[in-house]
């Protein structure tokens, strides 16, 4: 069988790290979203835009090298660690490697994702794979310690081996308008990060108002983040194409101002291959189709791969597999 799949190295554009910016309070002071016109745009999403057949596979097999791997659930085990990094590095079958023809192609998660406990057990089980381990750190999920205590859980994870650190921000500081807070201290964590990327937890369900969403990504990348990321995934509301449309537009924004391009994560609720599709589609649309790498674009998921897997075992077959077909751990 032979996918359209697009080469990577057809869409690679020159990416330079976010080094940080003054806080420029007169810019956050201008923003404004207007929630209606965002979540009619929003509706467009899935609603007239889909990829078919073949193009579908070939998306979903991008879309599993866009997935940071994740447990972050309390009862989580080393053994667990271990059987989900096991999964990420063969996270298809191999018969299906074999009828899509894929076999030289790299399809593997952007990352895996823990709690810094299992920093070391997840680097051990990867060792090799290329795969970065990345830990959330600062109190997750609430963000309310002493800033020592979350500034030396950044530190001890990146000397355990994390490559990315996914950190938490105090929402209180967003509800409250308190920006300085908010960039001193994520500017304080991008330095604990040292050479890790640093993707900034926002917390959206819980910060009441888009416009209060846009200001916060627009403090957060000013402050040297690389990554923004909608949710911990423990909210009541998590990732949605609203939200997710406010803060790709402070991205396509702070591109135009900057020259700096900065990664997007949804996370929370994303399960499905469909989920992962208008997701993708949102972000081609308007951030183009070079975003849709894994520098610049992670879904955090626990469920999704087993769904994509599904799907794409339906397009070889036409039969649907049952779940324990696609084990996760």
């Amino acid at each position: 069988m032979s996918l359209k799949i697009v080469d990577s190295k057809t869409t690679e554009h020159a990416h330079r790290r976010n080094p940080g910016f003054p806080l420029d309070l007169d810019w956050v002071g201008r923003v404004r979203m207007n929630r209606s016109a965002l979540e009619r745009r929003a509706g467009t999403i899935g609603a007239r835009r889909t990829v078919k057949k073949d193009y579908q596979l070939a998306w979903l097999l991008k879309a599993i090298t866009l997935i940071d791997l994740t447990t972050l659930n309390a009862d989580d085990t080393a053994g667990r660690v271990e059987r989900l990094c096991s999964k990420a590095r063969h996270p298809l079958r191999r018969d299906i490697i074999e009828k899509l023809g894929v076999e030289n192609l790299r399809i593997l998660p952007g990352a895996v994702c823990v709690y810094h406990t299992f920093v070391k057990t997840a680097v051990a089980a990867l060792e090799g794979s290329g795969i970065p381990v990345a830990a959330v750190s600062t109190a997750f999920p609430h963000g309310l310690a002493p800033v020592e205590t979350k500034l030396k859980e950044i530190e001890a994870s990146v000397k355990d081996g994390a490559k990315e650190i996914d950190i938490v921000i105090e929402r209180g500081m967003v509800l409250r308008g308190d920006w300085q807070a908010l960039y001193d201290q994520v500017k304080a964590f991008r330095k604990a990060c040292g050479d890790a990327h640093i993707k900034t937890i926002l917390g959206t369900g819980e910060l009441a108002t888009q416009t209060n969403i846009a200001k916060a990504s627009l403090v957060c990348m000013l402050a040297g983040a690389d990554f923004i990321k909608t949710s911990t995934g423990k909210e009541k509301v998590n990732a949605n194409l609203v939200t997710s449309l406010t803060m790709i537009r402070m991205i396509r924004w702070f591109a135009e101002e900057t020259g700096i391009e900065i990664g997007y994560k949804p996370a929370g609720g994303i399960a499905t291959a469909g989920d992962a599709l208008k997701y993708m589609a949102l972000i081609k649309e308007e951030l183009g189709t070079h975003w849709l790498q894994p520098h610049l674009f992670r879904f955090g998921a626990s469920s999704l791969l087993t769904d994509i897997e599904r799907q794409l075992e339906h397009g070889l077959t036409g039969h649907y597999a049952a779940d324990y077909r696609q084990p996760m751990v």
